[in-house]
């Protein structure tokens, strides 16, 4: 259930001061020291926002996708990087277990998961395995009552922090595509783990990727997450969740632009007025805000029906594509209103621009995106 309009404005009231008293200020230290303060990790943990979607009896918020959606516009209001700090316990690394997993299983990790005290990490893709994600070869061969995986994970959003990986390997190889690809909860812990270093990005810094190298890594067969061969299942129900989440967040960074370009252009003179009374400026700001509007609305309708119990895989990906598409050019009008300005590091306007490219590639490119829209218009018939 959503929450009650003044609970949702106290959270987001709350969060809203986050960003602007204790976020944005530190912007530029998180990326130059390319890491989130350990006491803003600590904050964002007592503020819940680790939990977000963790059903409350195991310690979360419980919050409703249109909820979910609202927070994490207004998280987008700061770099990105503070997001993905916690991004994969509210998403992809947490929601096949809330999804698929056993009550045993649920009761083990998901207090952890809420907490922040646990941190997850979604293990899918692979040096040969990307958009082609049912191409998995992380093998997973079963001896008694253990699985024994071997393969390797690449780009794995939060793994050098990870304590809890959902992987997905290959259990029956004469099987090809996703039927033969299960999903497994794989502690950190175990023997055979090795996490590579972080990836030199072209932005989000804060926020890592690594490699994950499994070898002969044994895992109990209590920890498989739902049957064999459901793997892609999961991956994908985890997905429809995980696009809208990215979606509220390029939502919320445009929103951030556009303000910062507002107040720029007011205060930017040329010709001996604010560059804010130049029509070619108006125009650009016209075009962002119009297309920053159109994608908040076609997020939070979407949240709403996907709340309602609907399918909405096409509304998803339309939502994911529209606003990572829309970001992207959102950024690019804000160096140009910027100009100079823009382009130096001074006003962190370079910086967004870069953070926001990865957007129309995770969680499934723009190009899939479309596949995924294309075929689910199909199946509907129009």
């Amino acid at each position: 259930m959503p929450l009650d309009l003044d609970t949702r404005t106290q959270l987001l009231d709350a969060l809203a001061r986050f960003v602007a008293e204790r976020l944005r200020p530190i912007e530029a230290e998180v990326s130059e020291k390319d890491a989130i303060p350990e006491a803003v990790l600590a904050e964002m943990k007592a503020l819940g926002l680790f939990g977000l979607s963790i059903p409350e009896e195991y310690g979360g918020l419980g919050l409703s996708m249109e909820d979910e959606a609202l927070v994490a516009m207004e998280i987008g209001h700061a770099s990105p990087a503070f997001r993905s700090a916690f991004g994969t316990n509210v998403g992809i690394g947490s929601q096949g277990l809330v999804m698929f997993g056993t009550e045993a299983q649920k009761a083990r990790w998901l207090p952890g998961i809420a907490s922040g005290e646990t941190v997850t990490s979604f293990a899918l893709t692979e040096p040969e395995a990307g958009s082609d994600s049912a191409a998995v070869q992380t093998r997973a061969r079963k001896e008694g009552d253990h699985y024994v995986l071997d393969g390797a994970k690449r780009y794995i959003t939060n793994a050098g922090r990870a304590s809890l990986f959902t992987v997905m390997a290959r259990t029956d190889p004469d099987r090809k595509g996703a039927a033969g690809v299960s999903a497994f909860l794989v502690p950190r812990d175990l023997a055979g783990i090795t996490v590579g270093k972080a990836e030199k990005k072209m932005g989000q810094q804060g926020a890592h990727i690594h490699d994950v190298i499994f070898e002969g890594v044994r895992v109990p067969e209590e920890n498989r997450l739902g049957a064999e061969g459901e793997g892609f299942k999961v991956a994908m129900q985890v997905l429809d969740r995980g696009r809208l989440h990215i979606a509220a967040v390029c939502v919320g960074v445009a929103e951030r632009l556009i303000r910062d370009c507002v107040a720029y252009a007011g205060e930017r003179k040329q010709f001996g007025q604010a560059i804010a009374s130049f029509q070619m400026i108006q125009a650009m700001l016209a075009d962002s805000k119009t297309e920053a509007l159109a994608a908040r609305a076609l997020v939070l309708e979407t949240a709403r029906r996907r709340d309602a119990g609907e399918n909405v895989t096409l509304e998803a990906s339309s939502s994911k594509l529209f606003a990572s598409e829309m970001v992207g050019r959102v950024a690019d009008r804000a160096v140009q209103i910027f100009g100079g300005a823009g382009y130096v590091a001074d006003y962190g306007i370079e910086r967004l621009y870069r953070d926001v490219r990865i957007f129309r590639i995770y969680e499934g490119s723009s190009e899939i995106q479309k596949l995924v829209i294309a075929r689910e218009t199909m199946k509907r018939g129009g």
